[in-house]
């Protein structure tokens, strides 16, 4: 957590402790912590051994462990200084959980709460479910904070400016390929806004950047099967590959911090699978603690506490 501070309630005599809590999926630091991690996510519900052995892998292959916790509590650290309020870290899936990082706040006092996901593009497979289990905890401690919930921000200006930054440094470039995560098809809601919203998040940067030949498409599908979001990157490499481009740049806009999908999924699975086809795969340096980008949560707590 960043250093505390207090903020005083406009219009009240009293101190009214407001500190903000970012949310992430979470992720395991060691290899060694992958079965108990993929407990959690699956609720218990068990995984073939080959499941567990293959992201076993890839955890290795990052360098045994992913720094989704090292960046989120850096850019935790950046905000707070930003803000002069105290930024709380919680993750749905591994340490530091959010029913735990709750119980440290109510200790400390904390009667208003900024929660912000640090997912761009809202989806109730994404976004909701930080909030349930941030709401879930609440009930579970009977700690009753007032809750100021920031459920999207996928067209903030500043988002966008922090993006097209990254992007820039590797123009021009034949074919830029923005991405997100798939989410399963069967489990989406059909007014769910996700995918208009991870969309809308490439063309903003696109048109930002004035690129010439930009495509967007869906990575990670997950390993259960079913149909998922689509089309893959793997497709759009194949027909990359027929059309004769030789050098693509990949940027994912679903996410803003480097981990697992960005490490693996990209950097090795398929910059392996671009190279066997021809093709030279550059990824855009993930936000992790750009300044535009803390600038733009900044931006999301002050005009949150203003409403």
């Amino acid at each position: 957590m960043s250093k505390r501070s207090w903020t005083s309630c406009a219009n009240s005599n009293s101190v009214e402790r407001t500190a903000v809590l970012l949310l992430a999926y979470g992720a395991p630091e060691r290899v060694a912590d992958v079965p108990a991690y993929l407990h959690h996510v699956t609720h218990g519900r068990p995984l073939p051994a080959s499941v567990v052995a293959e992201v076993s892998r890839r955890y290795a292959q990052i360098g045994g462990g992913s720094p989704l916790r090292q960046w989120t509590e850096r850019q935790a650290e950046a905000l707070g200084r930003e803000l002069g309020l105290p930024v709380y870290v919680g993750m749905r899936h591994w340490e530091p959980f959010v029913r735990d990082t709750l119980s440290r706040m109510r200790d400390d006092g904390v009667e208003r709460v900024v929660a912000l996901c640090l997912a761009p593009q809202y989806s109730q497979l994404s976004v909701e479910a930080y909030f349930r289990a941030m709401q879930e905890g609440m009930a579970e401690l009977g700690y009753q904070p007032m809750v100021h919930y920031v459920r999207s921000y996928s067209e903030h200006p500043l988002l966008i400016e922090a993006f097209a930054e990254r992007l820039a440094r590797l123009l021009p470039a034949e074919m830029v390929l923005f991405t997100a995560h798939s989410l399963p098809i069967a489990m989406l809601d059909p007014s769910d806004p996700y995918p208009s919203e991870v969309l809308a998040t490439a063309r903003r940067v696109a048109e930002r950047l004035q690129l010439p030949q930009w495509e967007f498409a869906y990575q990670s599908q997950g390993m259960s099967g079913g149909e998922w979001l689509g089309p893959t990157v793997e497709e759009c490499i194949d027909r990359y590959a027929l059309a004769g481009i030789r050098r693509l740049v990949i940027q994912p806009i679903g996410f803003v911090s480097d981990h697992v999908e960005i490490l693996y999924d990209v950097d090795i699975q398929f910059r392996t699978y671009a190279a066997q086809r021809g093709i030279h795969l550059e990824r855009a340096e993930s936000l992790n603690c750009s300044p535009k980008f803390i600038q733009c949560l900044a931006n999301l707590v002050r005009t949150t506490l203003a409403d």
